[in-house]
């Protein structure tokens, strides 16, 4: 591994790129060019951000504030319309910026420039001029508050639906609104530590950089080359037309799990290979979904990152889990190898149902009948890494990041800025922080009256949400930190349910509350400081980001709810898998509330604890913040050693944490790829790769999203399927079965 992503020697290539605009650092029409004396030193933000503003173009126009909530209305409706769906799917910010720049620019041609309120204040005009690249960004951002999902509504899925609790409209629109403020009042007061400092550069934020500069800005073609617009056109079309193999014709394009395919009936042979069920030796997929899904996209990956992914996923996936398996520990191999079922003491599947009363509180009785929970051998150590990755997490930001962070605070009150794009931005009014401390205070004040006012409905006292406060204000910097740097982050919210197993038991909606309040207030913190740093790359008035994100939050917020309160109101049985023919089966809210069941209900003490089975995983704990000890002595002791610096303890061990849903496949190919565009294109094409790398990876999310949403409304919502071998995603019917003798499982042969 090189120092690639925070060098101060700028290479003969970045210097070339300044003189010449042949490599895309062109500016805008009549802009004010700043030049600064010196830029970014990361590399990757030296070859992909400009260093020129114009701050007359306008931001807050109609056309703006149209596209952006009518993109925001339509992202919340259909992401939550198909999240209940058997196969949901997403949709990201994206799918919309193609459409949004047609429109904007067929506004800006058509719409006449009669000034309104002339004169006063409120003076405004339906076309201001032509369709800029700030309000492009902009209405990016708007949309971005309706992609993905608001993780607090599947609190009211689980309370409403599973509970078979009464819950209204009002009470479940606090869980939201409150879960999003308590996100956005952290990140503003963490962005002087994530957005100003130049080290922390967002990889992800680069690629919006990217396309956005594709879009709008002009460049001159270069010889036997392609300008970034015509080669986003190129890919975009073949990524488009690519998906309908792996998404509908040819699934198992998903999962090429080829050693299952020469041993056909050998479960060892099909635990290692299988790319789904197993450990995916040798299993690769060429589908983009694949690729992308979990870790995000590899061509936004560092490299340093990327091999502290690929070390990670090779000791726990090929050294730890068949070394405990083949070892039997736990009764390893009664179980399957690779799933996240939980077991009875024979291999059966735990019957969750027969250990809840009425009240939806234990049943001792019947869990004394029905025996301790089992886990696999693969799920058994994902908590086990998890737990590491939380130590490892405090002790690696305090070792390699306290005294940057140190620095930071005592330069926050002197005014002092280091950042090229911090010195650019400082020409704008500025967000007060005591506008983000006010929401914070505000937002935990109105929650703490609505846990006590709600008690019975929601089963959490006000010091509970005051401790998930605490974790969440702790937790922020730190995983903040890892994103911004490496585009990765340790997955922690196992943590969470378990200090609330511990704090609490036997609540499991406070459990669900807890972790909503505890962990996705924190990585929704995560995502607007994303959005800051996009805007401070892309010099968008603070004031004016601030206004949008929270008004796209309220937004999104309202149809977000309104969308899922409608569809459980007049779908009957939705959430219902008893029915086969039922497409509302709602898949990841049953794992939401299976997570309630285990950790809130049983509670962790039955599990990890003195009364559980796999009490020895607390270790883990210790092993985590040892581990980052070791990288810190052994860079202090071998200094001149580059490399040992880029080793990051928290990715490297908490990689997996994204397992399950995540499997193998998603992993070895993720990483082929990364290598492939981190190392082989950055050191060998730098050209090639400043140019299009990022450009590439939004056209195949761009393609990607299009076709799964056309492939969805005209063959999956009738439920159109070909049904032949090569929609078959893995091939490997075996890779499930235990490998223990006498464990008899349907489907599997007996092993004697």
């Amino acid at each position: 591994m090189e120092d690639q992503s925070a060098n101060d020697i700028r290479t003969p290539l970045l210097s070339e790129l300044d003189k010449n605009d042949d490599h895309g650092n062109v500016s805008c029409s009549n802009p004010e060019v700043m030049e600064p004396e010196e830029t970014s030193p990361v590399m990757e933000v030296s070859l992909t951000v400009p260093v020129n503003d114009d701050p007359s173009l306008p931001v807050l126009t109609v056309r703006m504030w149209v596209l952006g909530a009518m993109s925001c209305v339509l992202l919340s409706f259909l992401n939550q319309f198909f999240w209940y769906r058997t196969e949901p799917l997403t949709i990201t910010a994206i799918s919309v910026q193609i459409p949004v720049l047609l429109l904007g620019r067929l506004m800006a041609a058509n719409f006449k420039q009669r000034v309104f309120f002339k004169g006063t204040r409120w003076e405004f005009t339906l076309n201001p001029g032509p369709f800029n690249i700030k309000e492009h960004v902009l209405i990016s951002v708007f949309a971005n508050s309706g992609a993905g999902i608001v993780s607090a509504i599947q609190v009211v899925t689980a309370i409403k639906v599973f509970y078979k609790k009464k819950i209204t409209f009002f009470v479940s629109l606090i869980v939201v609104i409150t879960t999003k403020a308590l996100g956005f009042g952290l990140a503003g007061i963490f962005r002087r530590y994530l957005v100003e400092p130049a080290a922390m550069w967002w990889p992800d934020s680069l690629v919006q950089v990217s396309f956005f500069r594709a879009l709008h800005e002009k460049e001159e073609r270069t010889k036997g080359g392609l300008k970034r617009f015509q080669f986003f056109i190129i890919a975009f079309i073949c990524s488009f037309a690519y998906y309908v193999f792996p998404g509908y014709l040819f699934e198992m394009l998903t999962s090429l799990s080829w050693i299952c395919w020469i041993f056909v009936k050998s479960v060892p042979a099909q635990q290692l290979g299988s790319g789904l069920y197993g450990l995916g030796l040798g299993a690769f997929g060429l589908d983009w979904s694949t690729i992308s899904s979990y870790l995000g996209s590899p061509l936004a990956s560092p490299w340093f990152a990327t091999a502290n992914v690929a070390a990670g996923f090779f000791l726990f996936i090929y050294v730890l889990i068949p070394l405990c398996y083949w070892l039997d520990i736990y009764k390893a191999k009664t179980f399957p190898i690779f799933s996240n079922g939980l077991f009875t003491t024979t291999g059966k599947i735990y019957n969750i149902s027969s250990i809840i009363d009425s009240d939806f509180h234990l049943d001792t009785t019947a869990y004394e009948q029905e025996g301790p929970l089992y886990l696999s051998t693969f799920f058994t150590m994902t908590y086990g890494v998890c737990f590491a990755a939380f130590s490892a997490t405090i002790v690696h930001v305090l070792l390699f990041h306290g005294r940057e962070l140190w620095e930071q605070s005592k330069s926050s009150f002197r005014q002092k800025t280091k950042d090229v794009y911090t010195q650019l931005m400082s020409k704008y009014k500025q967000v007060p922080e005591w506008w983000f401390w006010c929401i914070l205070v505000a937002n935990i004040g109105f929650t703490v009256f609505s846990c006590e006012y709600y008690k019975d409905l929601l089963q959490m006292p006000w010091w509970i949400f005051i401790l998930a406060c605490t974790i969440a204000i702790f937790f922020t910097l730190p995983i903040g930190i890892m994103t911004a740097v490496t585009n990765q982050a340790p997955y922690l919210i196992m943590i969470l349910e378990y200090i609330i197993g511990y704090t609490y038991p036997g609540y499991p909606v406070a459990n669900m509350c807890f972790k909503v309040y505890g962990y996705v207030s924190m990585t929704q913190a995560v995502t607007y400081l994303q959005d800051f740093k996009l805007g401070h790359y892309m010099k968008i008035p603070p004031r004016t980001m601030f206004i949008v994100q929270l008004v796209g939050s309220i937004i999104a917020s309202l149809v977000y709810l309104g969308t899922a309160w409608w569809l459980m109101e007049t779908i009957p049985d939705i959430c219902k898998t008893t029915s086969s023919h039922s497409i509302w089966t709602c898949p990841t809210d049953h794992v939401f509330y299976d997570a309630s069941i285990m950790w809130g209900l049983i509670g962790p003490r039955r599990t990890f604890g003195d009364e559980g089975v796999y009490t020895s995983i607390n270790w883990f704990f210790l092993g985590g913040a040892i581990a980052p000890l070791l990288v810190w002595f052994a860079h202090k002791a071998f200094p001149n050693k580059k490399w040992i610096k880029f080793i990051n303890m928290p990715i490297l061990i908490g990689v997996v944490g994204m397992m399950p849903p995540a499997t193998a496949v998603n992993y070895t190919t993720w990483i082929i790829v990364g290598f492939l565009s981190g190392y082989v294109a950055y050191r060998y094409c730098p050209d090639l790769w400043q140019r299009y790398n990022y450009i590439l990876s939004c056209a195949l999310d761009a393609g990607l999203a299009f076709m799964g949403v056309l492939l969805y409304v005209c063959l999956g919502m009738e439920n159109i399927r070909l049904d032949w071998w090569g929609n078959d995603l893995d091939g490997c019917p075996y890779a499930s079965c235990p490998a223990a003798k006498g464990v008899v499982v349907e489907g599997c042969p007996v092993v004697y």
